[in-house]
């Protein structure tokens, strides 16, 4: 699929915006094999302006999704290797004396872009870390007391290993919470791992070069069709009970705060716009549960024993919380 940008002057609707989504979901899918549900939670997550976690092994194509995603969304790409020598002004940028004017300057840092792959987290220092997530939270970054607002749309996307934890900072839960989302990719089945190879093959090179399918005056517009999708009570109530059943569970030290139901349901009307409809069901709900409440909570420290993770309790959360009726879209399954 090939074409110019579309020439967005007035705002979308959910229907032309599920269709922009669509065919962004199939620019990228260009690039990465599969995986198309869990990038369509990662898109849905960039129209409700969040940021995404990809907590997954190496090698699963998190930063290929990562590039393929700026480029589709025809945004500004930087990447940061996070390593334990870097420091905050390696992130935000710095004042350097210019010579010829005879004073300091302001040179932006990696964030300053459109979307912002922040690979590996968790091997930078907490104070390196903070730099960073205050970005994604204010949308700007102050440097020698001036402040210096980030691009419009802004997004970061995350990465950290989960298993390989010798010189690393885990994330404390405050800043964990800052993502909309915590997703994996996970291993792909034989024949998508074998068109990996063949599509390798088959361009004779190593970089994937998509053309973009929207702008960013278009990810904007898009993003306010997303605000506009209707949202019952009954499903913003179901919302709130799944976050507050979290807090319930005997394994939960610490459940999910007000945050975590608001994720839900932006997240939720995100991936509604993208499925095509201008209203929420529970289902949405459901399809974003894992990704929204799983990385908000604290489990007692003695389940290490019973081998229980946070996504097995949002799953049992989800499945014990009572599905509500849809005025919208009828009975609950």
């Amino acid at each position: 699929m090939t074409g110019p940008v579309p020439d967005i002057s007035t705002d979308l609707t959910p229907v032309r915006t599920a269709e922009l989504g669509a065919a962004v979901l199939d620019r990228v899918g260009q690039a990465v094999v599969g995986k198309r549900d869990a990038l369509e939670l990662v898109l849905a997550a960039v129209l409700a302006g969040g940021h995404v976690l990809l907590e997954d092994l190496p090698g699963l194509g998190k930063t290929l999704a990562a590039r393929s995603f700026a480029q589709a969304l025809g945004l500004s790409f930087r990447r940061l290797q996070f390593t334990p020598d870097l420091v905050p002004a390696d992130v935000t940028g710095s004042f350097v004396y210019a010579q010829q004017r005879g004073e300091f300057e302001f040179r932006p840092g990696p964030l300053f872009a459109g979307l912002v792959l922040a690979d590996e987290i968790n091997r930078t220092p907490p104070k390196t870390q903070s730099a960073l997530l205050e970005a994604m939270q204010e949308r700007q970054v102050t440097v020698e007391g001036q402040t210096f607002g980030l691009p419009d749309p802004f997004c970061v996307l995350a990465t950290a290993n989960p298993v390989e934890y010798e010189g690393t900072y885990a994330l404390p839960e405050a800043q964990l919470d800052r993502f909309l989302l915590r997703l994996s990719f996970g291993y792909s089945p034989p024949a998508e791992e074998w068109q990996v190879l063949t599509r390798r093959l088959a361009r004779r090179q190593e970089d994937v070069v998509l053309a973009p399918v929207v702008d960013a005056p278009t990810l904007l517009a898009m993003r306010r069709a997303v605000e506009a999708v209707d949202v019952e009570d009954s499903v913003s109530r179901y919302c709130v009970s799944l976050a507050a059943a979290t807090r319930d569970r005997p394994e939960v030290q610490v459940g999910a705060s007000p945050r975590g139901a608001l994720a839900l349901v932006l997240t939720a009307r995100a991936l509604a716009v993208l499925r095509g409809r201008d209203y929420v069901v529970p289902e949405d709900v459901k399809a974003v549960g894992v990704g929204a409440l799983a990385h908000r909570l604290t489990l007692r420290p003695e389940t290490w024993m019973q081998r229980v993770n946070t996504e097995d309790v949002a799953r049992a959360v989800l499945a014990e919380v009572p599905v509500p009726a849809s005025r919208l879209a009828g009975t609950p399954r």
